[in-house]
């Protein structure tokens, strides 16, 4: 007989009542972690994200599903409940559910909860060891609490855009929604901290995460830069604020990035490229006279850098210990030898296709592994099996679903 593997969050459940990226983001780590993750859906439409395409899956006969990529990038390991939350019996399905989790995630807008009676104050009173997580845009409470949080606005409010992108050009944002994905993680760790002290005191919290705060936080040093130096950072474009040289460069055939990180490594550098005057030059014999000096430093190193491709220099680069790696699109990311070597592909069986492809979780845990026990649900696919644990009869459910409800 096989025996199971350990998951770290076996016997949590959690609540899910997000949509689109940061929620979904935050509950599909929780679930990959062995949590049992409840997604609410809305009757007919569910999730946004399940229409944002193309492209979407296909099936075993090459046509498109109605599961587009978005949607499954962030929803595996989830069980699908379509409840409208706006009736009265759609909110006392939560809250009997409520009773049976121990988490509760949502992402609607400040005093939505509460309009449905499924706000923190309403179901902690009900269920006290309950953690209660919002995610918002701006959080629940400050001048901006009432508006609508999207993750490209904030990367422009928060200040991502302003050191994003050439320094002759215009701010950009960056390539993948970041500030959804970072308010999730922070989302994730929160929800595991009030969990560990749930069960030291036996009493649940709130947690009120905002995406403007997430991407403030997450302005690290070049926040810490404008806080203690007093000027605002430029645009630096693929170059770093504080150190020289450590950007991208063009080659012969491609891009490569060089991360010179100490005066050796730039030493050893100019010697591999024949220009070592660089190196003897009392302007660049410290990173700090680099920074000082960039605009006249960098473009003898580009100079010399295309007369060979990205496999020499890289070669090169590699054995002498100089940090460095090519700028890969993503089939050269997925072909990456040692991206498969660490697995970072996972197929899964799904029930519209043969197999279905998504990224892998970076957690690597030696006694609670990482388990992909079933791919992102259809639309409402355990609607039934839910309501069953919660105490519904055969009855129940159809009457819920002739009304609508579910």
């Amino acid at each position: 007989m096989s025996v199971a593997t350990p998951r770290a969050l076996a016997g949590v459940r959690v609540l899910d009542l997000t949509r689109v990226l940061a929620g979904p983001w935050c509950t599909q780590v929780l679930a990959d972690l062995g949590a049992d993750v409840i997604k609410v859906e809305r009757p007919g439409s569910g999730d946004d994200t399940r229409g944002w395409g193309p492209p979407f899956l296909r099936d075993a006969d090459g046509n498109d599903t109605a599961e587009s990529a978005y949607y499954l990038c962030a929803n595996r390991n989830k069980r699908s409940l379509t409840v409208d939350i706006a009736t009265e019996e759609g909110q006392a399905v939560i809250r009997r559910l409520v009773m049976q989790s121990d988490v509760l995630v949502e992402n609607f807008k400040v005093g939505d909860m509460a309009r449905y009676g499924l706000d923190a104050a309403t179901l902690r009173g009900l269920h006290p060891r309950l953690v209660y997580c919002s995610i918002t845009g701006f959080g629940q409470d400050g001048p901006y609490a009432q508006r609508a949080g999207y993750d490209v606005a904030i990367q422009g409010l928060g200040g991502l855009m302003s050191i994003t992108g050439a320094a002759d050009g215009e701010p950009q944002k960056v390539g993948v929604a970041v500030t959804d994905l970072f308010t999730g993680m922070y989302a994730t760790v929160a929800i595991l901290a009030a969990l560990r002290h749930r069960d030291a005191t036996g009493e649940g919290q709130v947690i009120d995460m905002a995406l403007l705060d997430a991407q403030v936080a997450m302005l690290a040093n070049l926040g810490s830069h404008y806080l203690v130096g007093g000027d605002v950072p430029p645009r630096q474009g693929n170059a770093h604020a504080n150190i020289v040289p450590y950007q991208v460069f063009a080659v012969a055939d491609g891009h490569i990035v060089v991360a010179v990180g100490n005066d050796r490594q730039f030493a050893r550098l100019c010697e591999l490229m024949d220009v070592s005057a660089l190196a003897d030059d009392a302007r660049f014999t410290t990173n700090a006279g680099r920074v000082r000096h960039r605009d006249v430093l960098v473009p003898p190193l580009q100079a010399a850098l295309l007369s060979r491709g990205r496999h020499a220099w890289l070669s090169m680069f590699e054995a002498a210990g100089i940090p460095c790696g090519p700028v890969n699109d993503l089939a050269d990311v997925f072909a990456d030898p040692q991206v498969q070597a660490r697995g970072m592909v996972a197929g899964l069986p799904h029930p519209l296709a043969d197999a279905l492809p998504l990224v892998n979780s970076p957690i690597r845990l030696s006694a609670t592994p990482v388990v992909h026990r079933h791919a992102p649900p259809l639309l409402g696919q355990h609607t039934d099996d839910v309501l069953r644990e919660a105490g519904y009869d055969d009855d129940g459910i159809a009457a819920l679903r002739k009304r609508g409800v579910v």
